[in-house]
């Protein structure tokens, strides 16, 4: 009954043709980081026309739909619908105990976490910058980054600058299997988000996947995740630019378990309430 694209271009092109042919509909998904870092040229302005002449464009999050009206679509087109989580996948009481043993950690040593791609917009390297000032506050942690990128080798070398390379772990890929039994395994998930040059973070999956799991969530301030991280409520938002601002924002919750367990069980809630794929489902099949 409609032609659905997982994104403006290549997709959102071939999608708007075939539905032309064809008599159906297109829906296009927005994500919100592509709006802002296609620059000016023929690959922007081929976006921009798909996007306008799409029936319905769905945008992840209020941003990205901010995003879309200052392109000239016409908000009459634009829905908004976040996305979702497997809730059946990822959900606490999962066992890590091996986890912890492979990176190390014994006692009260805490595990924050990190997902994404290794990219200076995820400001893993805030965190990086961060941990020298907690562990002379007395916190005794171990610091966990899933997922590869070009930022590598630069946040390898940045761990060992700051002097904290004995508990800062890139695990590149992890399997499916285990992913939610990293998140069980912290205490804090974090991706301090900021905007360079353009591109920024347009909702942040890897929020509601930590939330699901129970946990409080940090995030920066910058492009979308407001939506995937209420502030005071689920977690909180600082500036990625600033490892001081970050450092406060992790003490306070690795000082206050009761404050963190609050957040995590707000998160819990809600990606229940509000994430839950078959929900996300029942809203696409509405439009």
């Amino acid at each position: 009954t409609a032609v659905h694209a997982g994104r403006a271009l290549p997709e959102g092109f071939v999608a708007w043709l075939v539905a032309r042919l064809t008599f159906h509909p297109v829906v296009i998904y927005a994500h919100g980081e592509e709006l802002t870092t296609w620059g000016t040229g023929a690959k922007f302005r081929a976006m921009r026309f798909v996007l306008r002449h799409a029936d319905t464009v769905i945008a992840n999050s209020d941003y990205t739909r901010e995003e879309l009206l200052k392109l000239g679509v016409p908000a009459i087109q634009i829905v908004l619908i976040n996305p979702g989580v497997d809730t059946e996948r990822f959900k606490p009481g999962l066992p890590y105990a091996d986890l912890h043993a492979q990176l190390g950690l014994s006692g009260d040593q805490k595990l924050l976490l990190s997902v994404g791609r290794l990219s200076r917009r995820k400001g893993f390297d805030s965190v990086i910058k961060a941990l020298p000032q907690l562990v002379a506050e007395g916190f005794q942690m171990h610091y966990a980054i899933i997922g590869i990128g070009e930022d590598h080798d630069y946040l390898k070398a940045l761990a060992k600058k700051y002097g904290v390379e004995d508990f800062v772990h890139l695990l590149g890929h992890v399997s499916p299997e285990d992913l939610p039994r990293w998140y069980n395994a912290c205490s804090v998930f974090l991706m301090p988000n900021r905007e360079i040059k353009g591109d920024t973070e347009g909702f942040g999956m890897v929020f509601i996947e930590a939330a699901a799991c129970g946990k409080p969530t940090i995030a920066g301030t910058a492009g979308g995740t407001g939506a995937a991280v209420v502030h005071g409520v689920t977690g909180l938002q600082v500036d990625g630019n600033s490892a001081r601002d970050l450092k406060e924002a992790v003490a306070g919750l690795l000082r206050d378990a009761t404050l963190a367990q609050t957040m995590g069980r707000a998160g819990y809630n809600r990606t229940r309430e509000d994430f839950a794929w078959q929900l996300v489902a029942e809203r696409v099949n509405s439009l």
